[in-house]
């Protein structure tokens, strides 16, 4: 059991009989004869599902223990993401909803952590940036204003917002946690 004031982001617990994975969690002490407050905001391993909350402090959950693997992405069927041990050849595959959006940047042979609560994979943690290829955008712009951006679509049909300066085949840095650009990545050749 944990106390609600001890909750972290990546932690797994089960309330009222479901399955949790909290994403943030920020304890608030009370003052006087106010108690404290955990504000969480959690994603139902079942559903993929958030939820945002307040928690008593002295709420106890039950804390689920998750176990860690890193695999190598193999194939999306059927709503489903398969991926595979590198060193033990086992595979376990992930429904797409639970990664939601992110799962159209998995290519294959990609490794990422696959999260398991016993032997039942429940969350895959992409990498925290990619490097991602343009595969449209319009024309740079060379503007004094570097406030300003246009929409790009990406090899993989996302659609991001890029600088004016950005072109059709350059490699950029996004930021996986808000789909953002980060910034251009210098190209290696001599």
């Amino acid at each position: 059991m944990v106390l609600a004031s001890q909750l972290r982001g990546g932690m797994a617990v089960r309330y009222e009989g479901q399955e949790y994975k909290v994403i943030t969690a920020d304890y608030h002490p009370g003052q006087g004869k106010m108690g404290g407050v955990s504000h969480v905001r959690l994603k139902n391993l079942s559903t993929a599902t958030t939820w945002e909350t307040s928690f008593r402090a002295d709420l106890k959950l039950e804390e689920l223990p998750l176990e860690k693997k890193g695999m190598d992405y193999l194939y999306s069927d059927l709503g489903l993401c398969t991926f595979m041990d590198p060193e033990t050849c086992e595979q376990a595959e992930v429904p797409e909803s639970l990664l939601g959006d992110q799962a159209r940047f998995l290519v294959p042979e990609m490794r990422v952590i696959v999260e398991f609560l016993g032997e039942k994979a429940v969350s895959v943690q992409m990498p925290d940036f990619l490097e991602v290829h343009i595969d449209d955008t319009a024309p740079p712009i060379h503007a004094t204003n570097d406030s300003t951006w246009k929409p790009a679509r990406l090899d993989n049909g996302v659609e991001v917002m890029v600088p004016q300066f950005i072109k059709t085949g350059d490699v950029i840095r996004l930021d996986m946690a808000s789909l953002k650009y980060m910034d251009r990545v210098k190209s290696t050749r001599a």
